[in-house]
């Protein structure tokens, strides 16, 4: 989810959210706020007016009051940005994917290369038992020659359903690759609801696998991977951590979810109140969770290598960066993942950017908000990394 839009720390953005570091509206676009939604009501310069009442608390529910504004900068930003609204049914989604598609066309590998910049490969590595192959990215620094690097292992955001593992690498080449000298492998995974759960998770793994057995031939260090994603990719980031910690897989350093896509079952406090609401909202959620699970969605049985939330068990984790907007889908879930990290002997570094809309830094790159939350990422992975 989180679909970028104006490219920022690096160029272009990516379609399916943004990508670590942001993106305009995966899966979605124009902001409800403006009363072309379902919400109704114009937004104003302060913040979105209050949800409809379907979307008001039911009997046992936590008691929601009006959204967080947003934040004046981005509340601006967000009233300029002119896209078409989110699917609301799988019937737009061949739609929405052309939109995207001619909004954000997949770079060539030559462009990545950025006139010599940066080394870009891609190739195709075996993908789970029973399942087809699944195409890696490479990209690092020019002129290292054989120097392992540390790598971040990126899945693309997108709500499952929308995403490029190309475009969504376009935001990290110049505070990573080039600002910290670290490799970047972008996965190509199979998109629901062609291809519903596991696949995606189980494309990611597998991905993950042979990088981590294959890592002279890659080029990194096996013993420095941190996982990354935004939106539906930050929500399999974690899943990928909880994979490789239960099928002891290939070690793990970090894992970066940005404003991650966790839980299907759509029912938080910051769900109900954001409903109808920026770019991807409660409803364009339930889509995408019933694309990827089906009628399993909010049920008993969901995994937790689906839905993160739902593990019952949160230790034994790489430590974790988590960063969501105060005026989001995902705030509630991604504070309270967060929360039990810490209540489980975990690392866990949490930020929520106050009026943060989902996919704010994608779709205002220069906004101060923006430059903070891009800061905050790339310190973190510094440290992480042991980089001064």
């Amino acid at each position: 989810m989180g679909g970028s839009g104006k490219g920022h720390a690096g160029g272009k953005s990516h379609a399916e959210g943004k990508g670590p570091a942001g993106g305009k509206g995966h899966a979605g676009g124009k902001s409800h706020a403006e009363g072309k939604g379902p919400a109704g009501g114009k937004g104003h310069a302060g913040g979105p007016e209050r949800p409809p009442a379907d979307a008001e608390p039911g009997p046992g529910a936590v008691p929601v009051g009006p959204p967080p504004p947003y934040d004046p900068e981005l509340a601006a930003e967000l009233d300029a940005f002119g896209e078409a609204p989110p699917p609301r049914s799988l019937d737009e989604l061949p739609r929405r994917r052309a939109e995207l598609a001619r909004m954000l066309p997949r770079p060539t590998l030559e462009e990545l290369q950025a006139g010599g910049t940066y080394e870009v490969s891609e190739r195709a590595v075996p993908g789970p038992p029973g399942g087809p192959e699944v195409r890696l990215l490479l990209v690092r620094p020019a002129g290292l020659g054989d120097r392992r690097l540390p790598v971040v292992y990126h899945a693309h955001g997108g709500g499952m359903i929308t995403g490029d593992h190309r475009v969504s690498v376009l935001h990290m080449l110049d505070p990573w690759v080039g600002g910290l000298g670290v490799a970047v492998a972008s996965v190509a995974y199979r998109l629901a609801p062609e291809h519903p759960h596991p696949a995606p998770v189980e494309d990611c793994y597998a991905g993950l696998v042979w990088l981590a057995a294959h890592a002279r031939e890659a080029g990194i260090d096996p013993g420095r991977i941190v996982l990354a994603g935004n939106s539906a990719g930050g929500g399999l980031g974690a899943a990928l951590a909880l994979l490789a910690r239960d099928r002891q897989g290939p070690a793990l350093l970090g894992q970066l979810l940005m404003s991650p896509m966790l839980d299907d079952r759509n029912d938080s406090p910051s769900a109900r109140q954001m409903a109808g609401l920026g770019v991807w909202d409660r409803e364009a959620n339930h889509l995408a969770w019933e694309a990827l699970l089906g009628d399993a969605r909010g049920g008993p049985d969901v995994s937790p290598y689906a839905a993160p939330a739902r593990a019952e068990d949160l230790s034994g984790l790489p430590p974790a960066f988590i960063d969501v907007g105060s005026a989001e889908t995902f705030r509630d879930e991604d504070v309270a993942y967060a929360s039990r990290i810490w209540q489980c002997g975990g690392s866990a570094e949490l930020h929520v950017w106050p009026g943060g809309f989902h996919g704010f830094d994608g779709v205002a790159p220069e906004a101060a908000l923006t430059r903070c939350a891009l800061a905050a990422r790339t310190e973190w992975l510094r440290r992480l990394l042991g980089k001064t």
